[in-house]
Protein backbone atom coordinates (compact mmCIF):
# COMPACT_ATOMS: atom_id res chain seq x y z
CA UNK A 1 0.00 0.00 0.00
CA UNK A 2 2.83 2.33 0.77
CA UNK A 3 4.00 2.11 -3.07
CA UNK A 4 0.96 2.84 -4.01
CA UNK A 5 0.77 5.64 -2.22
CA UNK A 6 4.63 6.59 -2.93
CA UNK A 7 3.89 6.22 -6.88
CA UNK A 8 0.95 8.70 -6.68
CA UNK A 9 2.91 11.36 -5.03
CA UNK A 10 5.42 11.01 -7.71
CA UNK A 11 3.01 10.88 -10.70
CA UNK A 12 0.41 13.24 -8.78
CA UNK A 13 0.59 15.85 -12.02
CA UNK A 14 0.34 13.03 -14.44
CA UNK A 15 -2.98 11.78 -12.97
CA UNK A 16 -4.06 14.84 -12.37
CA UNK A 17 -3.68 15.45 -15.95
CA UNK A 18 -5.47 12.06 -16.87
CA UNK A 19 -8.18 12.76 -14.80
CA UNK A 20 -8.94 16.27 -16.15
CA UNK A 21 -9.26 15.09 -19.68
CA UNK A 22 -11.37 12.10 -18.31
CA UNK A 23 -13.78 14.66 -17.35
CA UNK A 24 -13.36 17.39 -19.94
CA UNK A 25 -13.94 14.67 -22.59
CA UNK A 26 -17.20 13.80 -21.12
CA UNK A 27 -18.56 17.12 -21.08
CA UNK A 28 -17.54 17.83 -24.17
CA UNK A 29 -19.61 14.78 -25.47
CA UNK A 30 -22.55 14.87 -23.30
CA UNK A 31 -22.73 18.80 -24.22
CA UNK A 32 -21.89 18.90 -28.31
CA UNK A 33 -25.14 18.12 -30.51
CA UNK A 34 -25.67 14.48 -31.87
CA UNK A 35 -25.57 16.58 -35.46
CA UNK A 36 -22.00 17.48 -34.63
CA UNK A 37 -20.85 14.38 -33.07
CA UNK A 38 -19.55 12.95 -36.56
CA UNK A 39 -17.03 16.10 -37.25
CA UNK A 40 -15.68 16.20 -33.75
CA UNK A 41 -15.06 12.34 -33.75
CA UNK A 42 -13.48 12.85 -37.06
CA UNK A 43 -11.11 15.75 -36.19
CA UNK A 44 -10.45 14.05 -32.90
CA UNK A 45 -8.86 11.32 -34.87
CA UNK A 46 -7.20 13.31 -37.44
CA UNK A 47 -4.78 14.30 -34.04
CA UNK A 48 -4.12 11.63 -33.01
CA UNK A 49 -1.05 11.89 -35.83
CA UNK A 50 0.35 13.81 -33.05
CA UNK A 51 0.30 10.20 -31.12
CA UNK A 52 1.78 8.48 -34.58
CA UNK A 53 4.93 10.93 -34.10
CA UNK A 54 5.14 10.16 -30.38
CA UNK A 55 5.28 6.52 -31.01
CA UNK A 56 7.66 6.93 -33.69
CA UNK A 57 10.40 9.61 -31.61
CA UNK A 58 9.51 6.72 -28.40
CA UNK A 59 10.83 3.79 -30.45
CA UNK A 60 13.41 5.77 -31.78
CA UNK A 61 14.59 5.96 -28.23
CA UNK A 62 14.24 2.46 -27.32
CA UNK A 63 16.56 -0.37 -26.98
CA UNK A 64 15.81 -2.84 -30.06
CA UNK A 65 17.97 -5.42 -28.54
CA UNK A 66 15.74 -6.31 -26.08
CA UNK A 67 11.79 -6.18 -24.88
CA UNK A 68 11.72 -3.29 -23.41
CA UNK A 69 8.35 -0.91 -21.84
CA UNK A 70 9.57 1.69 -24.80
CA UNK A 71 9.64 -0.77 -27.24
CA UNK A 72 5.85 -1.83 -26.92
CA UNK A 73 4.57 1.24 -25.54
CA UNK A 74 6.09 2.93 -28.88
CA UNK A 75 4.47 -0.15 -31.19
CA UNK A 76 1.06 0.22 -29.56
CA UNK A 77 1.17 3.78 -30.08
CA UNK A 78 2.19 3.58 -33.48
CA UNK A 79 -0.49 1.03 -34.45
CA UNK A 80 -3.86 2.66 -32.52
CA UNK A 81 -2.59 5.82 -33.73
CA UNK A 82 -2.76 4.72 -37.42
CA UNK A 83 -6.15 2.65 -36.75
CA UNK A 84 -7.56 6.08 -35.03
CA UNK A 85 -6.15 8.24 -38.45
CA UNK A 86 -7.40 5.80 -40.94
CA UNK A 87 -11.07 5.38 -39.10
CA UNK A 88 -11.18 9.51 -38.97
CA UNK A 89 -10.52 9.21 -42.92
CA UNK A 90 -13.11 6.70 -43.29
CA UNK A 91 -15.78 8.71 -41.74
CA UNK A 92 -15.14 11.72 -42.91
CA UNK A 93 -15.37 10.38 -46.47
CA UNK A 94 -18.40 8.93 -45.33
CA UNK A 95 -19.86 11.72 -43.54
CA UNK A 96 -19.12 14.08 -46.60
CA UNK A 97 -21.01 11.56 -49.17
CA UNK A 98 -24.06 11.97 -47.02
CA UNK A 99 -23.88 15.69 -48.09
CA UNK A 100 -23.51 15.27 -51.92
CA UNK A 101 -26.58 15.63 -54.23
CA UNK A 102 -27.80 12.49 -55.79
CA UNK A 103 -27.13 12.70 -59.55
CA UNK A 104 -29.49 10.08 -60.17
CA UNK A 105 -32.37 11.38 -59.80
Amino acid sequence: MEQVLIYFSENREAIFIILLSIFLGIEVISNVPSVLHTPLMSGANAISGVIIIGGIILLGHADLSEFSLELVLGIMAVLFGTLNVAGGFVVTDRMLNMFKKNKKG
